[in-house]
């Protein structure tokens, strides 16, 4: 536990320095229809990118809900609602399947992405995103997956404008995203 708090703490402190440069670039992955995308697919309106999986038990749903409430209050002020992408952090269970039930749950518009192990490992590398599988059982499929919770910001040709800590209030998101595409 103590290594996970440390390695998040370096995170948090790797993705602040960040800047707009080295956050995000071009990624190739499966869509929730089955069909090969990259990050040219979603060219033309902003996003909002997030990184989980579907047996995620409480932070993954709640960080979505509350992704999908985001993209729509900035609708209602903006008059563009950001497409909701919701990146899996464990290909082998969430397949586009899986997906698709999945993300339709929290909006009609959400986009879920899988691949290979290597294709995400590849996104969580431009995204500066942590992750981790933890066995949970004896079984091989006994496991969870530990991983930073951030909401990224995408401009309308897929780079990256701002990220969002789970400890900011949806009202704060909602004004901080606002303000990036006015710019």
């Amino acid at each position: 536990m103590r290594l996970w708090i440390l390695c998040l703490a370096l995170l948090v402190g790797t993705l602040e320095a960040a800047t707009r440069t080295d956050v995000g670039g071009p990624f190739s992955l499966i869509d929730q229809d089955g069909q090969r995308v990259t990050e040219r697919s979603y060219e033309g309106r902003p996003a909002l990118l997030y990184f989980g999986f579907t047996s995620c038990p409480d932070i993954c749903p709640t960080d979505l809900a509350r992704m999908a409430r985001i993209a729509r209050a900035v609708e209602q002020e903006k008059g563009v609602k950001p497409r909701p992408i919701f990146v899996t952090l464990d290909p082998e269970r969430d397949t586009p399947q899986q997906l698709k039930g999945y993300v339709g749950h929290f909006d009609a518009e959400f986009v879920g992405l899988t691949g290979t192990p290597q294709e995400i490992a590849s996104i969580t590398d431009e995204y500066h995103v942590f992750y981790k599988k933890v066995p949970t059982g004896d079984r091989p499929g006994d496991y969870t997956v530990d991983h930073s919770t951030f909401l990224f910001l995408l401009d309308r040709e897929g780079g990256y404008l701002d990220h969002f800590g789970r400890g900011l209030k949806e009202e704060e998101i909602v004004e901080r995203v606002a303000q990036k595409l006015s710019q």
